[in-house]
């Protein structure tokens, strides 16, 4: 008897330090959590500067944009996320659409000028990135250039340029083709594309391949060009960057956006951190760090390096209303996705 009584002692303690453990081990009641479809690098800078700054604790899930956006939309007002950081904007906005965003506060929307945001408020821009179109001068002089992305349909440009239809980064470019120039422009444009372009998985391998002369150009964005610029110049060192601008769809700017989730229990906090992050020292972690993105907010100018976002000519966009679903549906029937 007095065994088993050890015994049941023993496991009663057992349970106890288990349920101990798991408490210490989970996050705490006042610590946000972010899913995250930003760059991680660039969004672990912000935390930590945010943390030393106020003393919150942030952890954060890491994904795509699509997974993340999906996963809030799934998820609806039972979403353990404070917080949603995208890379582009289309995922946002299909959040936003579903109703699951909360209003963001007056003092962090007047840091982001209206061009980078949407007119609701819903959520702001955190950083920003331009379309560019990076070519290899051995194989294109600069009077040969495409004077817009349209042109890349052109008989001429035939097994001669690249992209990567299934990132979101590209797709956010198509959606914002389809908002500017409508369905019609889109799907040519698009099929000219399947069957014209050399497809590639991501932006680094399209920068490679004009690198090494695979291919004249590739539609990609500017910051992938500056990294390895700034770097070995192992995959850009054969190149140049050329810029649309003249409001071209291909001089799109695309926002990476930042929204307080509206089931978050932590809503103060959430606004906080969103606050932070367009706030000086929040966008001077863009311009100062090897990121090289554009900051939007708070006056904060980009790194020196860049052309400035002022002298992009880009194209007004409403970035609530690119869309995400008709662009995977477009490139799915023009067998890109």
């Amino acid at each position: 008897m007095r065994v088993r009584r050890l015994r049941a002692a023993l496991a009663a303690l057992t349970a106890f330090a288990t349920v101990a453990s798991a408490v210490a081990c989970s996050p705490g009641s006042d610590e946000l959590l972010v899913y995250n479809a930003q760059h991680e690098s660039l969004t672990k800078e912000w935390i930590e500067a945010f943390t030393r700054e106020t003393g919150i604790k942030v952890r954060y899930r890491q994904g795509g944009d699509t997974e993340l956006g999906n996963q809030i939309i799934a998820e609806g007002t039972n979403s353990p996320a404070d917080v949603f950081l995208t890379e582009n904007s289309p995922a946002m906005a299909a959040v936003e659409r579903a109703g699951l965003l909360a209003a963001v506060d007056s003092q962090t929307v007047a840091q982001v000028p209206a061009q980078y945001r949407p007119a609701n408020n819903t959520w702001v821009g955190v950083a920003a990135r331009s379309t560019v179109f990076v070519y290899n001068p051995e194989q294109l002089s600069s009077d040969q250039l495409p004077k817009s992305l349209l042109d890349l349909q052109n008989p001429e440009w035939r097994g001669r340029w690249g992209a990567p239809p299934a990132k979101a980064d590209f797709q956010a470019i198509v959606a914002a083709l389809l908002q500017l120039r409508g369905e019609a422009v889109t799907e040519q444009w698009l099929a000219a594309m399947k069957s014209d372009a050399v497809l590639y998985t991501d932006n680094i391998a399209t920068l490679r391949a004009v690198n090494n002369g695979d291919i004249a150009g590739g539609v990609i964005y500017h910051y992938y060009w500056y990294r390895d610029q700034a770097k070995t110049k192992e995959m850009s060192g054969n190149t140049k960057l050329h810029y649309f601008k003249n409001e071209d769809p291909g001089a799109f700017v695309s926002l990476s956006g930042g929204g307080v989730v509206a089931s978050s229990t932590k809503a103060d906090r959430a606004q906080q951190f969103i606050r932070f992050v367009t706030g000086v020292q929040g966008q001077e972690i863009i311009s100062d760090g090897n990121s090289f993105e554009y900051p939007v907010g708070s006056g904060v100018p980009a790194n020196s390096a860049l052309v400035p976002l002022d002298q992009l000519q880009a194209p007004a966009v409403n970035p609530s209303d690119l869309d995400a679903a008709a662009v995977t549906d477009l490139m799915t029937r023009a067998g890109l996705l």
